[in-house]
């Protein structure tokens, strides 16, 4: 299983890849908006994770991307420290399966990426 870890705060990206590669997912980093706009036109994958404050391109846009430019199913979580209602509902609106606030369990995310994967 291959996922996109769209995650601009350094540490965190590389905990999120650490746990995840030692449960055998492919993770592949993009650590700014258009890195993950360049990675999702290059290459499929079973889930996508994303911030949603990130340089050049948002969490938000790039689920839209996903959602209405590609028109795909792919899993989404959304990864961020905004716990506001407001954004959370957004995030769903446009196409967000999962969201998490930050901080968040390594052991959480692992279940619910595994949920997540196991549904589509």
């Amino acid at each position: 299983m291959r996922i996109l870890v769209c995650e601009d705060n350094i540490m965190m990206s590389k905990a999120i890849e650490h746990k995840l590669r030692s449960e055998d997912y492919t993770i592949d980093v993009a650590i700014d908006g258009n890195q993950a706009c360049e990675k999702l036109d290059q290459f499929a994958y079973d889930l996508i994770m994303t911030d949603l404050l990130m340089p050049f391109v948002g969490g938000l846009e790039i689920i839209n991307k996903i959602r209405n430019e590609q028109k795909l199913k792919t899993p989404i979580i959304v990864l961020s420290a905004l716990g506001d209602e407001e954004t959370i509902i957004e995030a769903f609106k446009l196409g967000a399966d999962d969201y998490i606030t930050k901080p968040f369990s390594p052991n959480e995310l692992t279940v619910r990426v595994r949920r997540l994967l196991m549904k589509f």
